[in-house]
């Protein structure tokens, strides 16, 4: 008896932790049915208070998804007036010339199906679960004493490399984590970012001339970071450099960094639906091109504060990313890349370091795959900062320890994402209006993410 509970205990954590809820559901019901006065039914009761919170919450996603390809088939992106990204798409036979419904281009159903079947779910050199990193190329190196506003010279670039070599035990991605002055080029920023870390590196290829491309090609060991596709539009400067980059088959990782209520809907998940349909637009394309090129998804919600700027500080920040990383941990099975860990605050001081621990702390709490921005950055990442770092560093060091030695994390904690019932109605309503500020569906959606963080402390009491 004692070894058939720890079987329908095995299974039931093996199920949960394939985030397949209504068979591990039926397994924990099996011990507390059958085994009640077992230690393994105390935990089966505690998982079974939770399986259909986190059931519901994968229903959302599984709907997130779903309506992310009615996007671009009942709704569309606004590509008529670029004559290549038409032509590309024309020549492969992907536009539905008989949609009645759509605002603007909508592309076939079947055709959508097929590209992202394309889309390999497997990365080579993947770090991991919850592999945090730099990123964001802020364009301002914060230094020790100094006010002055200036990109990072070729000399202090080559000394953060070195720096975060010596702290590989905690990156595992190497983002671009400044911009550079003219003293250095990005061909050669990569170059010295491959010298230094032997991890997964990105950069931004946009800045490579034609014959430096090759240094990318075959390497499982970098990303190259662009983006095309923002409010469901293509920003024409992105549209040569996107398609070369997909031409080169280097690995994509596709960048989507739209904010809450500014640049997309107010509500999460309406939020999450924009950004996931643009991103598999952006893999669409990418497969259109190259069939079978990589592709990470790089879907990055961001929360605003009351101006309208980006906001670093927001709990909701870390909230959104998570969420985002969920879809595809749980329903998509893409590489997926999240945002977090940093900060709105400009100064390194004690809360800006506290902040930044706290937001990667809720993002592995919840579980992410790969996160970019989280060690560093100042300001909403207008400020990277080499002091910051190494004291990201040593925070990150004994979170990872408190984390691994609570026996709580072994388990997947509901997130409590909240349900937007018209989110499909709002993203047409935005794309009609042309901009999420004047929709109603925004102004009905202004406390959307204040309660859902009330929702998840409620919940924790």
């Amino acid at each position: 008896m004692s070894g058939q509970v720890v079987d329908f205990l095995r299974s039931a954590k093996k199920n949960e932790a394939d985030y397949n809820f209504e068979s591990a559901k039926e397994s924990y019901t099996e011990i507390t049915s059958h085994f009640s006065d077992s230690k393994e039914a105390e935990v089966a009761r505690k998982r079974l208070a939770v399986m259909d919170k986190l059931i519901k919450e994968k229903q959302i996603y599984q709907r997130i998804d779903e309506n992310a390809k009615k996007v671009l088939t009942d709704i569309g992106v606004n590509i008529a007036e670029n004559q290549r990204l038409m032509d590309i798409l024309m020549e492969a036979d992907a536009v539905d010339f008989e949609s009645d419904t759509a605002v603007f281009l909508p592309l076939k159903r079947d055709y959508i199906e097929a590209c992202l079947e394309k889309v390999e779910r497997n990365m080579p050199a993947d770090p991991g679960k919850n592999a945090f990193g730099t990123g964001a190329t802020p364009p301002f190196l914060k230094r020790p004493g100094q006010d002055d506003l200036r990109s990072a010279t070729g000399g202090e670039f080559q000394k953060i490399v070195n720096v975060v070599g010596e702290n590989s035990d905690v990156i595992k991605i190497f983002s671009l984590p400044v911009a550079t002055d003219k003293s250095i080029t990005g061909f050669e920023v990569a170059k010295c970012m491959d010298e230094g870390f032997k991890g997964l590196k990105m950069t931004a290829a946009k800045s490579f001339a034609d014959d430096e491309m090759v240094f990318l090609k075959g390497k499982d060991d970098w990303l190259d970071g662009t983006s095309l596709i923002t409010s469901l539009a293509p920003m024409d400067t992105m549209v040569e450099p996107f398609i070369r980059s997909a031409e080169a088959g280097v690995n994509l990782l596709l960048l989507d960094l739209t904010i809450a209520g500014s640049a997309g809907p107010g509500s999460p998940e309406a939020l999450l639906t924009q950004i996931h349909a643009q991103v598999m637009f952006m893999m669409i394309l990418a497969q259109t091109i190259n069939p079978g090129v990589p592709c990470i998804h790089g879907g990055i919600p961001g929360v605003d504060e009351a101006g309208g700027d980006l906001s670093y500080s927001s709990k909701t920040q870390p909230l959104i990313n998570a969420a985002m990383a969920r879809v595809n941990q749980w329903i998509t099975k893409f590489p997926s890349a999240q945002s977090g860990g940093s900060t709105s605050i400009t100064e390194v001081n004690d809360q800006a370091v506290l902040e930044s621990a706290q937001s990667r702390d809720t993002l592995r709490k919840y579980g992410v795959h790969i996160l970019r921005h989280s060690l560093g950055a100042l300001g909403s990442l207008n400020y990277f900062s080499e002091e910051k770092f190494i004291k990201d560093c040593e925070m990150e060091r004994k979170s990872l320890e408190v984390f691994a030695n609570d026996p709580e994390n072994q388990f997947i904690r509901p997130l409590y994402f909240p349900s937007d019932n018209a989110a499909m109605a709002g993203i047409r309503e935005i794309a009609e209006k042309r901009n999420p500020k004047y929709a109603d569906h925004t102004l009905k959606n202004v406390e959307s993410f204040m309660l859902w963080e009330k929702a998840i402390q409620n919940a924790d009491a």
